[in-house]
């Protein structure tokens, strides 16, 4: 399929890149190296990267202002369905290709590429690239370093060995100074780790290893942080023994929001995301509610996963 999306990339002057809302490394390199590598090969073509970004990232390029008449072709990278991609209207475009990692949840695009055994969306826009006379430089081969490893969180989740053999060509083709890249996604600023240490002497574990902290905006306000900041450190949460999956609830006063980052060490989460505007991975996902009375709906679902998940446990061994 990669060659029949390249078709429709030489057929249309203008084109912008969307991707999820609530950014993260992994869906802006996808992004940012589609759209340059759309340029760099198509110098004549109008290529927009579009979207709400975040200053935490500023290590990346600059998204782009989204232009005036939406008539073109629409690609939307790392986003499973509709109502996450951060653009107000789809159905402007002439033509809308999807190119997604996460597992199939809708159909929401003319062309889609799902491949949910790839590591991230910048595992799949380096194949895409590889495959046809697109055009890559050192610039775009850092995005895609960044996002692969912020996606899989230094390959600890969903690295295959095609992940590694990608890496590895990106780090030889292009000399790339991985300390420097490492240390743009995992530096953190001391207020952060405040509040991880506040996370960690708080959080309330079950029973049956359900893990949960709500950083309300009283702490968010005492810390000096900001909403996305319990999402930044979700996944150093991930290797204590009692715990099988965690959930990190921020308070997000501008937005009438309750963010959820959940992580699982084995029980499936990305259903219960779902039903809550949300969704992801079996083993990373989000959601995001308005009204208060839904968290404990949430934290009861996943308390039930986590329960049937050591009864399934249980009866493997008793077999």
């Amino acid at each position: 399929m990669f060659k029949e999306i390249f078709e429709e990339i030489k057929k249309y002057d203008k084109i912008v890149i969307a991707r999820h809302i609530g950014v993260d490394p992994d869906a802006l390199a996808s992004q940012l190296s589609l759209r340059d590598a759309i340029k760099l090969t198509f110098p004549n073509k109008e290529v927009y990267a579009v979207g709400n970004g975040s200053s935490k990232f500023s290590y990346f390029a600059k998204l782009d202002h989204m232009p005036s008449d939406l008539d073109g072709l629409l690609i939307v990278v790392d986003t499973p369905d509709k109502k996450r991609v951060d653009l107000p209207d789809l159905s402007k475009f002439s033509k809308t290709i999807k190119i997604d990692h996460h597992p199939y949840i809708e159909t929401y695009c003319d062309l889609e590429y799902i491949d949910d055994k790839a590591s991230s969306a910048s595992e799949i826009i380096y194949e895409f690239i590889k495959n046809t006379d697109l055009l890559m430089d050192e610039d775009m081969a850092k995005y895609l370093f960044m996002g692969i490893v912020s996606d899989t969180n230094r390959f600890l989740f969903s690295t295959t060995s095609k992940t590694l053999r990608i890496v590895a060509d990106l780090m030889d083709e292009y000399h790339l100074d991985t300390p420097k890249l490492y240390e743009n996604i995992f530096i953190r600023p001391l207020k952060e780790i405040r509040l991880q240490g506040y996370i960690e002497q708080n959080m309330v574990v079950s029973e049956n290893g359900l893990a949960h902290i709500m950083i309300t905006n009283d702490i968010i306000n005492e810390l000096g942080v900001d909403t996305a900041s319990a999402g930044n450190l979700v996944n150093n949460l991930n290797s204590i023994s009692e715990v099988l999956v965690w959930v990190m609830i921020s308070e997000d006063i501008k937005n009438g929001l309750f963010k959820f980052n959940i992580r699982s060490r084995g029980p499936v989460i990305n259903g219960v995301a779902e039903k809550y505007n949300g969704g992801g991975h079996k083993f990373a996902a989000g959601a995001r509610v308005k009204n208060q009375e839904d968290i404990p709906k949430i934290l009861q679902e996943l308390e039930e996963i986590c329960l049937d998940y050591k009864n399934m446990e249980v009866s493997d061994e008793n077999k």
